[in-house]
């Protein structure tokens, strides 16, 4: 907190203000619920820690400032943003208003954290990006632009994790020909990437559809190439035709797939 006049008034708020958002607060020494605001503020800068500025201006001292923000009764606080005023409020607010009106006034973390990644990315930074995208993710499941991006940095290591990405956005950002176009590259990616089923089990279990050994090893074929469901259906198959066998193996392994799978 610092007390302005008008010769530091342009590099007090106005200079500030290109940087962070000011909080510009017109007491004066009579006012009563100024001693109440000003403390007020005054905390809540320290627990923001630096993410905005409070400058106060003493109406008895400083006639001329008050006199051109047309000042009529005091507090009256100004939202200085980018050198220009955004909002204000008069008398002494609640704290929790308070903090509902610097908040409004601030840029979304999750934002920054996003250009961040942006820019590592941009760097060849991978590393970095991934964990900043993890980390806006993790407060904001739903934001789309961190998923978008999460699911480019995923493509060439795990297009299957990529493409479960693009599939969770919503409607509207799926459609986008730039979304589809890169969803179709993942699809690509994990049809390059399978591994056929061995023949020799195709054709075991084509001459003999009890064959439930060739079945079992051919859901574990699947369940290797996270081919759930094709994993699923002869694992669905083994229990429907005989439950005992391999002591119930069918069923069993149909557990640690469904918790592989979800």
């Amino acid at each position: 907190m610092i007390e302005t006049t008008l010769e530091r008034f342009q590099a007090d708020v106005i200079e500030a203000s290109m940087q962070m958002p000011v909080l510009l607060d017109f007491w004066a020494p009579w006012c009563g619920p100024c001693k109440t605001l000003g403390p007020m503020l005054e905390k809540l800068e320290t627990q923001y820690g630096g993410r905005f500025k409070l400058v106060k201006v003493d109406t008895d001292a400083q006639p001329e400032l008050a006199q051109h923000f047309r000042i009529r009764s005091v507090p009256t606080v100004f939202a200085i943003v980018g050198g220009q005023p955004v909002d204000q409020f008069q008398g002494a607010l609640p704290e929790g208003q308070l903090r509902e009106f610097i908040d409004r006034l601030l840029p979304d973390p999750t934002e920054a954290e996003v250009e961040q990644a942006i820019q590592a990315l941009e760097s060849g930074d991978r590393e970095r990006a991934v964990e900043l995208l993890r980390k806006v993710l993790a407060s904001a499941p739903e934001h789309v632009t961190a998923k978008l991006l999460y699911a480019q940095t995923l493509l060439d290591e795990d297009p299957a994790a990529a493409l479960a990405q693009l599939d969770s956005l919503p409607d509207d950002a799926r459609n986008d020909p730039q979304v589809a176009q890169l969803a179709a590259e993942a699809r690509r990616r994990i049809d390059a990437s399978r591994v056929p089923p061995p023949p020799a089990l195709l054709e075991r279990i084509a001459s003999n559809e009890t064959d439930l050994q060739a079945r079992l090893e051919l859901a574990q074929h699947f369940i290797e190439q996270k081919e759930w469901d094709e994993a699923f259906a002869q694992l669905l198959e083994i229990v429907r035709r005989d439950r005992t066998f391999g002591d119930d193996i069918g069923r069993k392994t149909m557990i640690e797939v469904f918790g592989k799978a979800s």
